[in-house]
């Protein structure tokens, strides 16, 4: 099957500045992050267990005659009908969607929102050719061409999930809380733990980005940008990323806010 195609729309956060309450809200597997922004600037950032998410939670936090609008990336399907219920005028992130790049993909319906509105949020904020790596409950790398295509990228497991599962599936091994290591080699089954978790996970890391940039750009040099919850810890001694940026899928979405008014 050949690849859908769709072509860019160029990006410009300054398209629609009367747009002045926007509700910016991402479903993960584990947590819902939902933001108010005003005209360019988002506000203090909500967390709320996706699993445990209820329209009367939202409507609390972000009461209706507050908004002008509603963006909302989902990778949980079953989550989505919750914000539909809770707010009108809700943008669901989709391949449809206006993301100022275009995609390049076989099967675009099967690229999950949050890629989207990363790739998004690149584009506006930090320019193409480029990868994206969002550290969640899985390791995502998405890839941006030099004429601003979507093209694919990587999936591997998240380092959570990776440390929870030697947790569970071992009698001994202990759930521990991730942090930089002191030393490579532990003196306990703790720090073993986490310079095997840590030291490792960059390992894996770095591959992968040498992997993608010998393949896709060998004459180029990409922006590398790391977010999501363990882009600090792991970016931060990963020599490939030039920019950690920890909002990157809202602002993305507060893109996607302008270029669909």
């Amino acid at each position: 099957m050949p690849p859908t195609r769709t072509a860019p729309i160029a990006s410009n956060s300054e398209a629609h500045p009367d747009m002045s309450r926007v509700l910016l809200i991402d479903i993960s597997n584990s947590f819902t992050k939902a933001a108010m922004a005003s005209g360019n600037r988002i506000g203090k950032v909500h967390r709320f267990p996706t699993s445990t998410l209820t329209e009367a939670m939202l409507k609390k936090s972000f009461p209706r005659r507050q908004l002008d609008g509603v963006v909302l990336s989902s990778v949980v399907p079953s989550r989505t009908p919750i914000v539909e219920s809770a707010f009108s005028n809700v943008c669901v992130v989709g391949p449809d969607t206006a993301l100022g790049v275009g995609i390049d993909y076989p099967n675009p319906a099967t690229i999950g929102a949050d890629r989207l509105a990363n790739a998004a949020g690149c584009a506006a904020h930090h320019g193409f050719p480029a990868i994206v790596v969002d550290f969640g409950t899985a390791v995502t790398f998405d890839v941006i061409s030099e004429k601003g295509y979507y093209i694919g990228g990587v999936i591997a497991p998240g380092l959570e999930a990776m440390t929870n599962y030697l947790h569970t599936r071992t009698a001994l091994l202990p759930n521990i809380r991730l942090a930089e290591p002191a030393k490579a080699v532990g003196r306990t089954t703790r720090e073993a733990m986490l310079s095997g978790a840590v030291h490792g996970y960059r390992g894996l890391v770095r591959e992968i980005l040498q992997q993608i940039r010998a393949e896709t750009f060998p004459r180029k040099h990409p922006r590398i940008i790391a977010t999501g919850g363990d882009a600090a810890l792991i970016g931060s001694r990963v020599d490939f990323f030039d920019d950690i940026d920890p909002l990157l899928t809202l602002k993305g979405l507060l893109a996607i806010a302008h270029l669909n008014p």
